[in-house]
């Protein structure tokens, strides 16, 4: 084949490629693409390279190069027509050429016009490849867009961007002589063709890789705050990152590859086309985790071979976010200090204030050693010497507590003794942190008659009273403290009529009184509940433990809410519970919001079946120790993974309890759990039957257990107590509902509950 039929050939396929492409662009809204050209639309980022190149030589060609080396003008036809055939052709059958007879009259080429010959066919051969791949790339781009997943307005600009800069390509080629000739429509068509080649390329960017990707190193960047670890969220500040860095760039508004978008939490929330992200109660928690622990060569690998891939602490650090609930309001200071995921949370955070210290840290092995169930300390940012220390456990705490710190005293720099049973006395163990910026000392027993024991902290800034027996005169000693700038006063002796006093004494310090008026906004913290054993065989003995000078604690042993006047008083003294009983206790003081709720459930081990008969199995996940868990005089810890759980989902939990003797029953009491993240909910309906054999059992009692409201922390006993007249009975069935549809708040909305048993009580 020629070069003329070559050129030919290709001429045509452009054309008719083109016209395709007009097509489907127009018409093929609707197209179902077969599988094998699946195939070629995903070929479309491999081809797209070609025509850009290959378009971009061409304008560099036509605008600087042709002009100096082309044939100037259509004047010269006649030298043109003697190029376009051949002056000599080659013999087949000996190779050499030949004079061609009516060529003779031809002018031999001199060497400038055979150049200029060469540079033209060079910039033909430029354009007509410049249009073949521009079409084939949008073609190939129309076949993908057909499998869905991006934003519509920014692929319909892609699109049509992509479809002219084909329709441009193979303009320009075949009208080439015009445009050879014609010098402002030919910068104006070469500006166009680089304007349509950004847009395209820009959308497609765009739809590949997120929002402004190819302007994103030159845009301008918000710097983001700088958050310390008693500030930050578990999922902002933890997860969210990782989930922008490492997913959001194939799961976004734009491009929402599976139906799957990752920007919003009610995004996260709703899922994809293969469903919820998460699962608490899955062994692999779900299809997110599930896929990210997939090997790199499968095809369902998250994140695709080839992007970024998630380190091993990004990994650790959304599985334990999901154990722990995937809640988005955690505060990682209220994680638990023995949780991994705050330790985690250590290496992520800078510190607050770009501040040098000048003393050197402390010895890790001496700070691990501190650590405890009722103490944390930790660096406040990563790479700092600085410490913060919290107190945890109101019961728990000793002055010698705070002394063991003496190790420590020079690192630590926020110390938060916030509620704890403080004594006057310990305020000069305190003073001895000489470089602590930050205390509070809020809702404790201080008097402030040793306040001025804290002269000595030369470097504190903010000092938080609220709650306590401070007086007004107390505080004239804070003068001596040079960089104090935050007072805060809630809830104390001192009032707005003091606050002028207090701005005299105090010029450089903000204060902070609360809320004015008659509406105090502050809440009780709930009594401590003290001692008793969860289960007992005869009776057990509990206090209610308060710190608050003046506040009543009253409390209920039926799971009722205890209310200010006619719920029992406790005094200071051991509450006796005698039988099986859920504990709720409220603390009350005029002028301040009552506490939260408190409760607990005890189990007096009464009556024990001789055997037990599951109606249902369980789930095959959590079938615990099978039929015995419901009577081992065991209960399971707030971990539901372990094996002292037995599950319900798909079915109601039916037992039945079977005694070989008639026995008199007056109560019945279900051991349960709660954790709301994990889908894990109070039974919607208990029922307790009894009878004289397994065919002849009457309804004793039926309860409906008040259900959850909102999120809330994960992982917290319940027990369902069912009393009734004194019956006797041979056979006992428990009837336990899961919830039907979880409520409209819960990120599962719609779903089936779960209900979740360790044991029940007869008494």
């Amino acid at each position: 084949m020629t070069r003329t039929r070559w050129t030919t050939f290709f001429d045509n396929t452009c054309l008719t490629l083109n016209c395709l492409l007009l097509f489907l662009a127009l018409f093929g809204t609707h197209l179902q693409v077969p599988a094998w050209l699946q195939v070629a639309g995903r070929m479309h980022p491999l081809v797209l390279h070609f025509p850009i190149v290959l378009l971009l030589l061409a304008v560099v060609w036509e605008m600087w190069v042709e002009p100096h080396f082309g044939i100037a003008s259509p004047s010269k036809a006649p030298s043109s027509r003697v190029i376009q055939r051949p002056q000599a052709e080659e013999s087949e059958a000996t190779g050499r050429s030949r004079a061609t007879p009516s060529d003779s009259s031809a002018m031999p080429l001199n060497d400038k016009t055979q150049s200029g010959l060469q540079q033209k066919f060079i910039g033909d051969a430029l354009l007509l490849s410049a249009a073949v791949s521009a079409a084939l790339a949008a073609l190939m781009g129309l076949l993908l867009s057909q499998e869905g997943g991006y934003d519509s307005a920014t692929l319909l600009w892609h699109k049509w961007s992509g479809v002219a800069v084909s329709l441009v390509a193979w303009g320009w080629y075949a009208f080439r002589a015009y445009f050879r000739a014609a010098k402002i429509p030919a910068r104006l068509l070469a500006a166009a063709s680089v304007a349509a080649l950004l847009v395209a390329g820009h959308q497609g960017a765009t739809l590949t890789h997120g929002e402004n990707y190819l302007l994103a190193p030159v845009a301008s960047k918000k710097s983001e705050p700088a958050v310390a670890q008693e500030d930050a969220l578990v999922y902002e500040h933890l997860v969210r990152p990782i989930l922008k860095e490492k997913c959001m760039g194939c799961h976004n508004s734009t491009k929402s590859k599976g139906d799957l978008v990752m920007e919003t939490e009610a995004a996260l929330l709703r899922g994809g086309k293969n469903g919820l992200l998460w699962d608490s109660t899955a062994p692999q928690l779900g299809l997110m985790m599930q896929r990210i622990h997939l090997p790199m060569e499968e095809k369902e690998h998250m994140p695709p071979k080839g992007k970024a891939q998630l380190t091993e602490q990004d990994i650790q650090i959304l599985e334990l976010w999901i154990k722990n609930g995937a809640s988005f309001t955690q505060k990682i200071a209220a994680l638990p200090e023995s949780d991994p995921l705050r330790r985690l949370a250590a290496d992520r955070f800078r510190p607050t204030e770009n501040e040098a210290y000048d003393f050197t840290a402390a010895d890790e092995s001496t700070v691990k050693k501190l650590n405890n169930d009722y103490r944390a300390v930790y660096p406040l940012a990563l790479r700092s010497p600085a410490l913060a220390v919290d107190f945890y456990g109101t019961a728990a705490f000793k002055s010698e507590h705070l002394q063991a710190l003496q190790a420590v005293r020079e690192q630590v720099v926020n110390l938060n003794l916030g509620n704890m049973s403080l004594r006057d006395e310990d305020l000069k163990t305190v003073a001895l942190f000489t470089n602590l910026r930050k205390l509070n000392l809020s809702n404790t027993p201080i008097t402030g008659a040793t306040l001025n024991e804290l002269k000595n902290l030369k470097h504190l800034r903010s000092l938080s009273l609220s709650g306590t027996s401070v007086k007004t005169s107390d505080l004239n000693v804070l003068r001596e403290l040079p960089e104090l700038s935050n007072l805060y006063l809630w809830n104390t002796a001192v009032t707005a009529t003091d606050l002028e006093h207090l701005r005299q004494t105090l010029p450089k310090t903000r204060v902070e009184l609360g809320f004015k008026g008659d509406t105090v906004v502050a809440k009780l913290n709930a009594a401590l509940i003290e001692g008793g054993e969860q289960v007992f065989e005869h009776s057990t003995k509990v206090k209610l433990k308060n710190f608050i000078r003046g506040a009543e604690v009253r409390y209920t042993l039926d799971g009722s809410v205890p209310d200010s006047l006619t719920s029992p008083l406790s005094t200071g003294d051991s509450i006796l519970v005698e039988k099986s009983s859920v504990l709720s206790t409220k603390t009350f003081l005029p002028g301040w919001l009552s506490s939260e709720v408190a409760t607990r459930s005890f189990y007096k081990i009464g009556l024990l079946p001789d055997s037990v008969v599951l109606m249902r199995p369980p789930n095959p996940q959590y079938k615990g120790e099978g039929p015995k868990t419901l009577a081992n005089k065991k209960i399971g810890d707030t971990d539901f993974r372990t094996n002292k759980w037995i599950a319900y989902r798909e079915t109601d939990l039916e037992a039945l309890f079977l005694f070989r003797q008639p026995v008199v029953l007056s109560s019945v009491s279900v051991s349960s759990i709660v954790d709301i993240g994990s889908y894990i909910m109070p039974a919607a309906e208990v029922q307790v039957w009894g009878g004289t054999s397994a065919k002849n059992l009457v309804l004793l009692k039926k309860i409906y257990p008040q259900q959850p409201q909102k999120l809330g922390a994960p992982g917290y006993r319940v027990g369902f107590n069912c009393t009734f007249g004194a019956t006797k009975v041979s056979v006992v069935k428990i009837v336990a509902k899961p919830v039907a549809k979880l409520p409209a708040w819960h990120p599962g909305k719609g779903e089936r509950g779960w209900v979740f048993v360790d044991e029940v009580f007869f008494e």
